[in-house]
Formats: structure tokens, C-alpha cells, sequence
């Protein structure tokens, strides 16, 4: 059987990882600064968190939701502590699409509304709603293009304002730094002027925080940086260092009911063993602080280069856009110098390290980043 070749791939075949750097099979090593899309938050193989899921599957790896796990409870217990948000509530599953998927549900559920506000360059995933409210078309099967959604212009607070006053809005879904968009970030006014006129309009405000979440922005969520409480908030990403985990953090003006969300895999034992490794180590390593340190000396770096137009993003989640595209310069960064970078559109590089990443390891990718643009 052949592999469903949707995946454009370099011919590197990565078979070891260690903090910051990953080795291919023939003992190449490399800098990653991008982390499998943003994924690896507390670093490549940290030994807490390889002894926590070794630990966890020698003693039970799996069992349904229908009985207690108490695993699922210190992980709520821990994120609410650590995030400001001890008085909302946390529906486990596994991606950052089902997260979405789910908000978007339980909005609907909530208000009995069906249009949804999104944003230009949104990206939200891969499943039936989620796909929907991501502006791409090209990804957009016809099966789900339903209607649901209006995309809006990202900081045009009044655009946003009207459509909210036509009073049939379910939810405004907004990333609180758009990735795949090129490392966008929403203005602190707008956002807060969005989170007002979502509570007028009984509309339901859903921060999609996959990307920009658990820590890269600085602060522990992006949307901090406005001061702002969103009714729902959906993570994933950074929240399992790799084990496949999502969540959606939810206010406490949703009531659960039975049966009205569900799944098999979400919040099994082996994923919040992964999840409260990543938090330990966040809270032990300060990685927050770090992502906040390390990443504005490399934007105030990466802001003296004249060949970059523009640097964007905030902590460990940065946009370099360049005049020109960029596949040769990414493609020579990784051949050459072996440096692990994102992109996005023709134009952009992203970084998005491990929050674990050391002022001399951005240092070390700063120099090459020199070479290949000498």
C-alpha cells in the first residue's frame, strides 16, 4: 500500500530529537526552529516527559471515558492555575480541528445561531466547521461549504461591529496570532472592542490559541496581551510536546449536558500523563519568561537585517515577510546551515521553536540565518 501523497516532503528522514535539535539517520544534526508546527513546546525528548508517558503506558496506557480518571482532573487543576482561567471548564479531545469543531458546536448549541464570523488568512483545521471558518478554498471541500461563515477584514473593528448588530451571529472565531496567515497580530483595541460587541450581540467569542497558545506569545495565551476574557478558548499543539491533544477551556456560562459533546480517545491516560509533564516543566523552566526573553532579543536582531521587510509576531512565534519569495532561502537554511524553519504563503519564514530555546542557540541561528542571506 502506498501512502495518500498529499505532503510536499524534503528528503530528510528525522529519527532522534534532543531540546532544541534533531538528528536525521545519517547523524545530521539540525537546528529546529520550527518545532512540527509549533508542537514541541518543552523540548524534544525532555527526560520528565519520557519518564511521565513511560511510567503512564507500563501501568495503563488506555481506558474509556465512561469510568473516573483523575489524571484528567490535575490536568484541568493545573492549566487553570497556570493560565488565570481556574473558573472555566475543559472538555478534552485530540487535535486542534476537533477543538475548534467543538467550540463551534457548543456555540451553535448555546444561542441556536448559525453564522460565524472569521477573519481574512484565518486557518482553523481540517474538519467540516473547522475548514469552514478557515479562509482558504482550496481546502475547502464542497461539502462543506455551507454558508455558515463571513470572513471579515482582521483589526476592522467596525466591519465586525456590523455584521454583529444584524443579531443572527453564533460566534467570532479568532486566532490570537494567526499562523499559517504569516504571523499576524490582532491589535489590543480591536480585540477588546470584539470582545464587547460579542457580548452585546450574545454572540460567543472563541479564541483559537493552537498556534499561539501554552506559552509561545510570552504570556501564557496571546489574548492576554488585550486583557481580554474570551468565552471559549481552543488549545492543542504545544499542550501534549508532541502526544497528539486538544482542549477547549470553556466559561462558566455553558452548562454541560450529557451526551451533548463526546469522544473515545480525548483525555485518555497517556495524553494527560504527556499534558502535566509539559506543565511541570513550564512552570520548573520558566519557559514562558524564556519565550518572552528569547524572543524579543530575536526580533530586535532579526529587525536589523535590511533584506526583511517586516517582522511581526510576539515571544517564540515570529514572522520574517520578505520582498521577495523565500523557498530558495528556506531551502539553503535547511541544506546548508541545517536550521528547521517554517513558512508561510511565498513570503513569509515563521519560527516556532521549542519554548526551551537558549540566547546562545538563538545566537548560533542568527549567524547562519547571516550566511545564507550574505
Amino acid at each position: 500500500m502506498n501512502l495518500f501523497d498529499v505532503y510536499p516532503l524534503f528528503d530528510i528522514n528525522i529519527v532522534k530529537g534532543k531540546g532544541c535539535h534533531v538528528w536525521d539517520e545519517k547523524g545530521t544534526e539540525y537546528l529546529d526552529l520550527y518545532g512540527g508546527h509549533a508542537v514541541i513546546s518543552i523540548g524534544h525528548a525532555h527526560p520528565h516527559y519520557v519518564e511521565m508517558i513511560s511510567n503512564q503506558v507500563a501501568q495503563l496506557g488506555f481506558y474509556s471515558n465512561s469510568v473516573i480518571n483523575n489524571l484528567q482532573q490535575e490536568v484541568a487543576d493545573r492549566l487553570g492555575k497556570i493560565s488565570g482561567y481556574d473558573d472555566y471548564q475543559l472538555f478534552f479531545i485530540n487535535s486542534g480541528a476537533e477543538a475548534n469543531e467543538n467550540a463551534l458546536k457548543l456555540a451553535s448549541f448555546y444561542n441556536g445561531r448559525t453564522r460565524v464570523l472569521s477573519f481574512s488568512k484565518a486557518f482553523h483545521g481540517r474538519t467540516s466547521l473547522a475548514v469552514e471558518v478557515t479562509n482558504n478554498p482550496k481546502i475547502i471541500a464542497p461539502i462543506n461549504d455551507n454558508g455558515h461563515v463571513t470572513y471579515l477584514p482582521l483589526n476592522d473593528i467596525e466591519a465586525a461591529k456590523t455584521e454583529l448588530a444584524k443579531g443572527d451571529v453564533c460566534a467570532v472565531i479568532i486566532e490570537g496570532i494567526q499562523g499559517v496567515g504569516g504571523i499576524r497580530v490582532p491589535e489590543a483595541k480591536f480585540m477588546q472592542e470584539l470582545s464587547k460587541a460579542c457580548e452585546a450581540a450574545d454572540a460567543v467569542l472563541i479564541l483559537d490559541e493552537i498556534q499561539s497558545g501554552y506559552g509561545r506569545s510570552g504570556k501564557f495565551f496571546a489574548h492576554q496581551y488585550a486583557g481580554i476574557r474570551p468565552d471559549m478558548i481552543t488549545v492543542a499543539k504545544g499542550i501534549g510536546n508532541g502526544f497528539p491533544m486538544g482542549g477547549v477551556l470553556i466559561s462558566p456560562k455553558f452548562q454541560p449536558i450529557y451526551g451533548q459533546l463526546g469522544t473515545t480517545f480525548g483525555g485518555n491516560h497517556l495524553a494527560c500523563s504527556a499534558a502535566i509533564a509539559v506543565l511541570d516543566v513550564m512552570k520548573e523552566e520558566n519557559l514562558v519568561e524564556n519565550a518572552a526573553k528569547v524572543g524579543a532579543y530575536l526580533m530586535e536582531e532579526l529587525k536589523k537585517f535590511p533584506q526583511i521587510k517586516e517582522v511581526r509576531g510576539e515571544g517564540l512565534m515570529i514572522g520574517m515577510e520578505f520582498e521577495e519569495p523565500i523557498k530558495e532561502l528556506r531551502t539553503r537554511l535547511l541544506f546548508e546551515q541545517h536550521v528547521f524553519t517554517g513558512v508561510s504563503g511565498t513570503n513569509v519564514i515563521r519560527l516556532l521553536p521549542p519554548l526551551c530555546l537558549t540566547m546562545d542557540e538563538a545566537g548560533i541561528f542568527l549567524d547562519r540565518f547571516r550566511k545564507v542571506l550574505a
